[in-house]
């Protein structure tokens, strides 16, 4: 029998902070009204906009958004600070994103039948890392007992699907006998919470995958990987200008700009359209129906692009057993989003089975995996 490359675990790490729309548009609102109260004359006489006030339900309309997972929870709803307070760390500890990288990396390694000795090498695709070097992967890959190599990967909301697709590679070309792909998530600390119109979109996650050789699968819910696909092109529609040579230009590090920021309204036109087709091309490429698919796990943005997709591919609302949504309990969580979507929901299929893992976004960038359960 011809061997196939098989994702063969997951493992989902959840921080144990949670931060509902109330608990965000309270504090938003109370920062709002302190910037127009401080700065009332300058209102007034048109020098600055005043800051728009919010509601839990804008935010659930705009998105589908209940709630979102915070590492740091302490700073993010103090209006004197509007960001998560980290401790600090020295060199010789376990930095925050490799602790959430490893969290999730021993959970996928105990569902896939694994241990450190079948892995050699580490993947850590995401969309920031808190550091440029040495690579989390390899920090990773030290405090886990990996022989072999690892690196980072940045494709922002398509890291996981992209990563995949590099670890998929190396089990064909016999680089490596296993491969971890992780996405430690750490979005909070991008995130503007004085603006309203995206204060409420990302949470913090990790999450992780086991690929390998199906010759050396022992796992009971394993998926022979049937074909991936990943594709760019260039937008600025989804920015963040953050970076080591900020410090260069005399910017103000916590400025709008340095932060994510996007043109949603254009995003929304133009990745739809191009996910589905991606996702309809990428399926017709291998002979594949969009009838025949069981389950789609969809990059978990906004609902309503997750719904105008599925309208597009199937010419109605896909239920959610068909596309699992987890964006109201996790926000989005950018990469890692549609490998929720995956943890949560594929143990309920049968034999044959077939579903496709989709991610989309910065870049722009669209990556998908088509899936068969063994």
């Amino acid at each position: 029998m011809n061997s196939s490359v098989v994702i063969s675990g997951v493992g989902l790490w959840t921080p144990a902070n949670s931060i509902s729309n109330e608990e965000l548009v309270s504090s938003y609102n109370a920062w709002a009204e302190h910037f127009n109260h401080e700065n009332h004359a300058a209102i007034e006489a048109g020098e600055l906009d005043a800051k728009p006030l919010s509601t839990a339900a804008f935010i659930e309309k705009a998105s589908g958004i209940k709630s979102r997972y915070a590492y740091s929870k302490e700073g993010i709803l103090d209006i004197h600070r509007m960001r998560p307070l980290l401790e600090v760390r020295d060199d010789e500890q376990v930095s925050h994103q490799a602790e959430m990288a490893i969290s999730a990396a021993k959970k996928a390694l105990i569902a896939a039948n694994k241990t450190a000795a079948d892995i050699d090498m580490v993947i850590v695709s995401c969309a920031y890392t808190q550091r440029s070097y040495p690579a989390i992967a390899i920090e990773v890959q030290a405090a886990l007992g990996i022989e072999g190599f690892g690196f980072d990967m940045l494709v922002a909301c398509s890291a996981a699907t992209f990563g995949l697709e590099r670890a998929v590679d190396a089990i064909k070309c016999g680089t490596s006998k296993g491969v971890l792909v992780i996405s430690p998530e750490l979005t909070s600390p991008q995130v503007n919470y004085m603006d309203r119109d995206s204060h409420f979109i990302f949470g913090d996650v990790a999450t992780a995958v086991v690929v390998e050789s199906s010759e050396s699968c022992q796992s009971a819910h394993a998926f022979d990987v049937v074909s991936t696909k990943c594709v760019t092109a260039y937008s600025n529609n989804i920015r963040s200008n953050f970076g080591y040579t900020s410090r260069t230009t005399d910017q103000d590090p916590y400025a709008a700009d340095m932060l994510f920021h996007q043109n949603g309204r254009k995003v929304f036109k133009e990745v739809c359209p191009m996910a589905a087709d991606h996702i309809e091309t990428h399926l017709h490429s291998n002979g594949i129906q969009v009838a025949e698919l069981k389950r789609w796990w969809l990059h978990q943005a906004n609902i309503n692009m997750n719904l105008l997709i599925s309208r597009r591919l199937l010419g109605r609302d896909a239920t959610l057993e068909e596309a699992p949504i987890v964006l109201d309990e996790y926000a989005n969580t950018a990469s890692a989003g549609s490998i929720i979507a995956f943890a949560k929901h594929h143990e309920d299929l049968a034999a044959g089975d077939i579903g496709v893992i989709c991610s989309f976004g910065a870049g722009y960038s669209i990556g998908s995996l088509i899936l068969r359960k063994r």
